[in-house]
């Protein structure tokens, strides 16, 4: 069996009247990306903390490399790095100077100027935090969440407010880190980004885990009408949800005599399914 770097069961978390975390489980394993998908207040950051053992839980178990992150020593720490959406840098250091003063944290780090070629800041090493580029920023956060050669990377939404060409250059590294060894846990509200990260994925809706599973599984597994779009005679356009799209298909090929004028077939996509099962399908129709 595939070891669990991470086993969630039952975890509960709740701030005052509000239920952040209502029996959430979940298994990360050793080497995958894993994706924690839901909407705002789902709970994904208050997990991710819970996880690194900056906050603490109302009940439930929770182990990473089979011990309890809230009695975790400082060497089981060193094992789990994190990048939060909020920037963590000293603005006024370079970015060797930020990166190698982060390192003298850890047991066993990472040599800082391999660690900042690796995330693409070699060009930028003698630059100040405050003259760099948000995505620039953001890569020296990554450097900063690995710098300790660590075993679990968790990332809380790491590419938020990115430009496509900066999103797509973060997913680069994010794979260069996998092949590396590293297992991720990574928040995203970009379905695109869990599609083409991801090896297994939940969603979680009110605290909990709704559905996990590839991203092809869950389309397969909750995505199952096909939508079917032609053009009458007359003109207007007309379309059908179902199961059976080839029948549908053939149906109207055998009434129109042939070529059906306008013929569209399109599935339901990751994040029509995300949509369905956190309930905001009719949100956005």
């Amino acid at each position: 069996m595939t070891e669990l770097v991470v086993n969630v069961r039952g975890l509960r978390k709740r701030y005052g009247g509000v239920t952040a975390l209502d029996g959430l489980d979940l298994g990360i394993r050793r080497g995958e990306v894993y994706g924690l998908l839901g909407p705002n207040g789902a709970g994904k950051s208050t997990c991710v903390g819970v996880l690194q053992g900056q906050r603490d839980r109302d009940g439930g178990q929770v182990e990473v490399f089979g011990v309890d992150p809230a009695t975790a020593d400082r060497r089981q720490r060193s094992r789990v790095g994190i990048v939060w959406q909020d920037e963590s840098a000293p603005a006024e250091l370079t970015v060797r100077e930020t990166v190698r003063h982060f390192a003298r944290y850890y047991p066993r780090p990472r040599d800082p100027d391999e660690t900042i070629a690796l995330v693409g800041l070699s060009a930028k090493a003698g630059s100040r935090t405050k003259a760099l580029s948000g995505g620039q920023r953001r890569r020296l956060d990554v450097a900063l969440g690995v710098i300790g050669s660590p075993e679990l990377l968790l990332l809380d939404e790491p590419t938020t407010g990115f430009d496509p060409a900066a999103r797509r250059q973060f997913w680069e590294l994010i794979r260069l880190l996998s092949a590396d060894g590293t297992t991720i846990l990574l928040t995203t509200h970009y379905l695109e980004e869990a599609e083409a990260l991801a090896d297994r994925l939940v969603v979680v809706a009110s605290g909990a885990a709704v559905a996990e599973g590839t991203p092809g599984e869950l389309r397969a597994r909750y995505g199952t009408h096909a939508t079917v779009r032609w053009t009458e005679p007359d003109g207007s356009p007309r379309s059908e949800e179902t199961a059976t799209p080839t029948r549908t298909v053939t149906a109207l090929a055998d009434r129109f005599g042939g070529e059906v004028p306008g013929l569209l077939v399109t599935r339901p996509t990751l994040e029509d399914v995300y949509l369905r099962l956190t309930g905001q399908q009719e949100a956005v129709r």
